[in-house]
């Protein structure tokens, strides 16, 4: 029964030993080693295995150039162009509606003048308000600022951005006739419209 008993041990020995020697994991074998190079050609690689590529230009999404505020030279000249001919824009004693030839004036090329505005928001112009000599010269400012507050709404309605135009007055100081009769007078009920200076 000892002998049986030492078979069995023996036995049960060899079967952990066997059973443990298949659990275990196989050890993967070590690549063999890159042909030596000759000096005439580039070490290959496989192709399944690229080398990775850095190139961030690739993937980023371009921005486009900021968009400029404030015209070039050229625009500018094109705009002082289109300011000499707008007229201006005259008015009857003590007052400061429009008149249909002040409309008319202030029309002529104002579409192309709001078109180049409208992509230069940091371009403004003055709307300058005048009065004659009569009155005294607090009323003549109020009844200036009110005239280029009426020109300025017309050129809005028509589409120039309100935030571009300003408004000035300047009464009765800066008269763009000096004679002391009616028709020097109209010329002095008007407004004007200038570039502010940048």
């Amino acid at each position: 029964m000892k002998k049986t008993r030492e078979v069995a041990l023996i036995t049960i020995a060899t079967l952990t030993i066997i059973v443990a020697g298949c659990a275990k994991k196989k050890v993967a074998a070590a690549p063999p080693p890159p042909p030596p190079s000759t000096g005439n050609s580039a070490p290959s690689t496989p192709a399944s295995n690229p080398a990775p590529r850095n190139d961030n230009t690739a993937s980023a999404p371009s921005t486009p150039a900021p968009k400029p505020t404030y015209p070039d030279a050229v625009t500018r000249a094109r705009i002082d162009q289109l300011l000499a001919k707008i007229e201006d824009a005259y008015f009857d004693y003590d007052q400061h509606t429009l008149r249909p030839d002040a409309i008319n004036a202030l029309k002529s090329d104002s579409s192309e003048l709001r078109d180049i505005l409208k992509d230069y928001p940091n371009y403004k112009l003055s709307i300058e308000g005048h009065a004659d000599e009569r009155g005294s010269a607090e009323y003549n400012m109020q009844l200036g600022q009110a005239r280029a507050e009426s020109a300025k709404a017309y050129l809005v309605q028509v589409g120039i951005p309100g935030d571009q135009l300003g408004v000035v007055s300047y009464g009765k100081e800066r008269p763009a006739c000096q004679d002391h009769e009616e028709s020097c007078w109209q010329k002095n009920r008007r407004i004007h419209i200038v570039a502010n200076a940048q």
